[in-house]
């Protein structure tokens, strides 16, 4: 430790340590620009020049190391001169626009000119002009003449979100900064340079010109888009969401936001919004009042359970819903006499079920992730399903942790990975097979010894590990702080249950953490809140293979967010009755559906979020329901009044959490799983593709997908069928550029564009799901076949 004053007070602070690091020890404020306690140190702006006793000139605070003995003065008249000499040179050419700039409010240059800036300037010239920039649809460079070349968005570029898209190019008063080859800025953390950007230089487009800063009320919530469980601020004006930022939060999402999180707001505010209860009747739909829809749902549940029993009945959730509103659904069902209630949508495989010790979650706490010095991740498009998670390994991956993946594409992590093992989806069972048969060779090499059990050795028996299988299990049997986590392709596969199972003997053996990433806001919360099948009941499959008369759907479009979209579709529409309680009025319920009820999104309603790692986050509405719309939970709670089920007595949302919650949630946190892991032959493909299961980043929810500047990005482009130059060789036929017709084994097609992707496996199909493009095709996994169109 190092012992230093500054203006007079003592401080101690780690060697290497600079003085803005000792200043705000002490809460003693230095004006800054370019500084960021998450940023590497530029000292661009000078504007924390200090008086440092015994140094011939002020010295930048950010930028000088401390050292023992040292005193500095921040507050000082030769620190004051400095500080306001810096100023008036910032102010030179920044222009005087600051009533109609979107900063205003909130801008730190115009916070700090009113403490050290001149009431007049020594220079009289014009001023430079820089021409607006075009950045893509999310961030707006209309005013790029503000900007004050503090540089943290290009550093944050680097650092942060792994990708250099902005830089600085040109020297002293023609510096710039701009994009590559004036291309748009496609990262999937992109707003936080809105953030980061202390002018107004960079600021946020879908917001532009709609809001005063001083005009929006700031009201604390949760992001429902990802299991990371984001801390935000929701903006609100006159009852509306103007705006989302991160509300800080070193635990969970520290200072970021993904792009996702942040302007998903607009799908709030949608044309498509459910206003009102609506009925079908004679073909017809009409808007009515809340009692006489609310009769009708609860007529239709009695009617089908007393003329075809209560296992007529399913009910078929989001894992976007609240933990209330997904305890009250289970309720219903159960209440009615049925086990059918799931909120795993896009899963296929439910044989883990009945092996499962406890709820799966992410088997650490999530700031441990950026401390791992080993990590295994199996079947995850990690940047896109989750992307702030993806920053935490990749500052992990810079400090020095050994990264390793299994996958079927070779996606770029923006981060070193050590080691690749690329197969298609079938064959994963046989990689993780490898890497276990090769565990205890690689820790006698090693100076250890790995000693598997025997019936995992015998289920071995005839695997031979590959090279770079062999090279993984290296990795892993080095390192203290180990990690094995499965992605949403694995929570998606059809052998989830052997992939797990496979797992979790490597991390045994090698005294890894096991942990699952998560697909939606309340993966861990809906297990938590019982909405998964009991009773005997049927899975989310199951429910779509084996008809049911009446349909409850919370929260979903099933074409966009059922593994298998055709055959929910054939299901609903063969159904007596299908009651929708949804944000949105989309073509998809309108057709199927026969009783819309308006329920209100996460931000108009009380609620809970369980994030992967088991942190339980309670937020309020920001504002009131929009039209008609109601909180699920008590249009739950009326359907089980009017029904006469018994448990519907709740009079607020912390009434039904108290209840869906158990005292203690981490005990039922456990990822362990038992029985065999049985034949890990791969199955024959018969010459067919194998579709890698996939939703794309900006398609996971109805928020999300109504989301207007976000469906403008490059990453919502309609999905192409994208195969490995050898898999387009053995097509024989189509080439690529050109229009295919892709079908699947259980029926559905689709008409997409063929692209090569050097970075895919052979034998594999990329195509996302969750697109209007690919909504008819039978499943999201399974075999498929490309033909020109």
């Amino acid at each position: 430790m190092v012992k230093l004053e500054i203006d007079g007070r003592e401080v101690e602070v780690p060697e290497g340590s600079m003085v803005m690091h000792a200043a705000n020890a002490l809460d003693i404020f230095v004006p800054h620009f370019c500084y960021h306690k998450k940023l590497s140190i530029a000292a661009n702006c000078r504007m924390c020049l200090v008086e440092v006793e015994k140094a011939p000139k002020p010295m930048p605070a950010c930028a000088t190391p401390v050292s023992n003995g040292m005193k500095v003065y921040t507050n000082s008249p030769k620190a004051v001169a400095a500080q306001k000499g810096v100023m008036e040179f910032l102010l030179i050419n920044h222009p005087l626009d600051c009533p109609i700039c979107d900063q205003g409010g909130e801008c730190q240059l115009q916070d700090l000119a009113v403490g050290y800036g001149g009431s007049s300037s020594s220079y009289h010239e014009d001023k430079r002009v820089v021409f607006h920039k075009s950045m893509g649809p999310l961030i707006s460079a209309e005013e790029m003449t503000r900007c004050i070349h503090c540089t943290r968005c290009v550093r944050f570029g680097q650092e942060v979100a792994g990708i250099m898209e902005l830089g600085m190019a040109g020297r002293g008063e023609h510096s710039e900064i701009m994009s590559f080859l004036g291309e748009s800025v496609d990262s999937e953390l992109s707003g936080n340079m809105i953030d980061l950007c202390p002018v107004g230089a960079l600021t946020s487009k879908p917001f532009r010109y709609s809001a005063r800063t001083w005009e929006l009320s700031r009201r604390k919530s949760v992001a429902a888009h990802d299991s990371l469980g984001s801390n935000i601020v929701v903006q609100v004006k006159n009852n509306r969401v103007m705006r989302v930022v991160p509300l800080e939060n070193e635990a969970v999402n520290e200072c970021w936001l993904s792009d996702r999180d942040r302007f998903s707001y607009e799908g709030l505010n949608s044309a498509d919004r459910l206003a009102s209860p609506m009925l079908k009747q004679d073909g017809q739909w009409r808007e009515v009042d809340w009692p006489t829809a609310l009769q009708y749902a609860a007529h239709a549940l009695r009617t089908v359970r007393e003329q075809k029993g209560a296992a007529a009945i399913g009910a078929l959730a989001s894992g976007q819903g609240t933990v209330e509103e997904l305890y009250l659904l289970g309720q219903l069902v159960r209440g009615l006499g049925s086990g059918n209630v799931d909120f795993r949508l896009r899963q296929v495989d439910f044989s883990l079920d009945a092996a499962r010790a406890g709820v799966p979650w992410l088997g650490m706490a999530v700031a441990e992730v950026n401390r791992l010095d080993r990590l295994l991740l199996v079947g995850s498009f990690l940047r896109k399903d989750h992307p702030l998670l993806a920053a935490r390994v990749r500052a992990a991956a810079k400090a020095g942790c050994r990264l390793s993946i299994v996958h079927a594409a070779d996606d770029d992590l923006l981060m070193p990975v050590a080691n690749k093992a690329l197969a298609a989806p079938s064959q994963w069972a046989r990689v993780l097979a490898g890497i276990l048969a090769a565990l205890p060779a690689a820790a006698a090499a090693a100076g250890g010894t790995i000693e598997l059990p025997e019936s995992v050795a015998a289920e071995l028996n005839g695997v031979q590990p590959t090279d770079a299988e062999r090279a993984i299990a290296a990795s892993l049997v080095t390192g203290d702080r180990k990690a094995v986590l499965l992605g949403n392709a694995v929570a998606q596969h059809p052998a989830q249950a052997q992939l797990a199972r496979l797992a979790q003997a490597i991390a045994d053996a090698t005294g890894a953490r096991l942990g699952w990433l998560g697909e939606s806001a309340n993966s861990v919360g809906g297990w938590l809140a019982g909405a998964v099948p009991s009773q005997g009941g049927l899975d989310a499959r199951a429910m779509v293979e084996q008809p049911r008369s009446l349909y409850l759907l919370m929260n979903v479009e099933p074409d966009y967010d059922h593994a298998m979209p055709a055959a929910a579709r054939a299901a609903l529409a063969s159904a007596e009755s299908v009651i929708a309680l949804s944000a949105y009025k989309s073509d998809e319920l309108l057709e199927l559906a026969d009783c819309l009820l308006p329920i209100a999104p996460f931000t108009e309603t009380a609620g809970t979020f369980v994030s992967a790692e088991g942190r339980v986050q309670s937020f309020n509405g920001v504002v009131r329901p929009a039209g008609e719309a109601r909180p699920g939970w008590k249009v739950l709670r009326v359907l089980g009044n009017l029904l006469d089920l018994p448990g519907f007595d709740q009079d607020s949302a912390d009434a039904v959490r108290a209840q869906a919650l158990p005292a203690d949630v981490a005990a039922r946190l456990d990822n362990r799983v038992s029985g065999a892991i049985g034949s890990i032959a791969a199955p024959a493909q018969a010459g067919a593709l194998e579709r890698l299961p996939e939703v794309a980043i900006y398609s996971v929810d109805p928020i999300v997908r109504r989301a207007p500047s976000l469906q403008q990005t490059s990453d919502a482009r309609a999905p192409k069928a994208r195969v490995s130059p050898a898999t387009l060789a053995a097509l024989g036929g189509p080439a690529s550029g050109d229009k295919v017709r892709v079908s699947m084994a259980g029926g559905g097609d689709a008409l997409v564009e063929l692209a090569v992707d050097p970075a895919l496996a052979d034998g594999v199909l990329r195509l996302a799901s969750g697109h209007e493009a690919t909504v008819r095709l039978a499943a999201m996994t399974g075999a498929a076949r490309v033909e020109r169109a």
